[in-house]
């Protein structure tokens, strides 16, 4: 790990992981004073000052987190985790030199910023290719209870940070997860080889800033389509995705080199559509009585519907 990685969310100084306190030197501090942030029993680490929260408890709530994970274990959305881990590994095993300096020729470091990363599904695929593609990966989400999970399962896989030298298996990456707003991301600038934000926040600019020079940005949405058959039955009229919207937005520090888009048809349950409920949008902007109406429909018969996705691949601009 490249010791200058993390800045302090509250002064931008140079923030050193331990595994106890994480604390920043206090260089960039007016009062050259150095801020301590306590890694969490789980093994997360809080790096979202109160001043940035826009409530008490920002992000996904326990209910939320818990029905995603159970739809996601039951392996609806493998697709999607396939081909994201599938073109990451393309992107990284095609373009060696597409990495952070470092002190050691002989190897490169990548660290990877999975921004918005919930409980980690898609996170604890992206570590299991290896730390031959990925050294290091930040695990970026502001919801603590989304984070207490992802922590508790890299810990028991041995792969939090500072597990390396003790229990991390040969070509194991390493896992750092982090409460922290994408607004406010606490790297030091170009710092990261690729970022990925699946069904999560799009925010050019502080992206751009962490990234490397040449790096990779991966954006996964919903695509045209996606879950027709749940919305038509929860709505009295759709609104269609529009899933390249933001790729305006973009434009100025980044290039479209791919776009990719895949699906898969469920036969859901009546757990299985309670949690995809649960875990959408669509949990509170739907009537109850619709919502109530779908959810008896499906005790009698299981319910059919299709995912799909459209996956972005970007490269930073060379002039930014």
């Amino acid at each position: 790990m490249l010791v200058s990685l993390f800045v302090c969310p509250l002064c931008q100084s140079p923030l050193q992981p331990a595994a106890d306190t994480w604390r920043c030197d206090g260089s960039l501090n007016p009062k050259q004073t150095a801020h301590p942030f306590d890694v969490a029993r789980q093994g997360y680490v809080n790096l979202l000052p109160v001043q940035q929260k826009k409530s008490k408890t920002p992000g996904d709530s326990q209910q939320s987190i818990e029905a995603r994970k159970r739809f996601l274990v039951a392996g609806h959305y493998a697709p999607l985790q396939r081909l994201v881990c599938q073109k990451m590994g393309q992107l990284l095993g095609q373009d060696a030199s597409i990495s952070v300096p470092t002190a050691k020729p002989d190897k490169n470091p990548v660290n990877w910023l999975d921004i918005g990363c919930g409980e980690g599904y898609y996170t604890q695929a992206m570590a299991q290719m290896g730390s031959d593609i990925i050294t290091t990966l930040i695990a970026a989400d502001i919801s603590k209870p989304a984070l207490v999970e992802l922590a508790k399962v890299s810990k028991a896989a041995g792969q939090l940070w500072y597990q390396q030298h003790k229990d991390k298996a040969e070509n194991t990456t390493v896992i750092y997860p982090l409460v922290t707003s994408a607004a406010n991301l606490p790297l030091r600038a170009h710092s990261v080889t690729g970022i990925s934000s699946i069904f999560s926040p799009i925010l050019p600019e502080a992206f751009a800033k962490v990234l490397v020079d040449k790096g990779y940005l991966i954006i996964a949405k919903p695509d045209v389509g996606h879950l027709t058959t749940m919305r038509d039955a929860l709505f009295d009229s759709v609104r269609e995705h529009d899933s390249d919207k933001f790729l305006q937005e973009l434009a100025p520090y980044f290039t479209l080199i791919e776009t990719h888009r895949v699906s898969t048809e469920m036969t859901l349950s009546a757990t299985d559509l309670a949690d995809l409920l649960t875990m959408t949008p669509y949990a509170y902007r739907a009537r109850s009585e619709k919502r109530q109406t779908l959810l008896a429909g499906v005790e009698q018969q299981a319910f059919s519907t299709e995912a799909k996705f459209v996956v972005y691949i970007l490269q930073k601009r060379a002039d930014q």
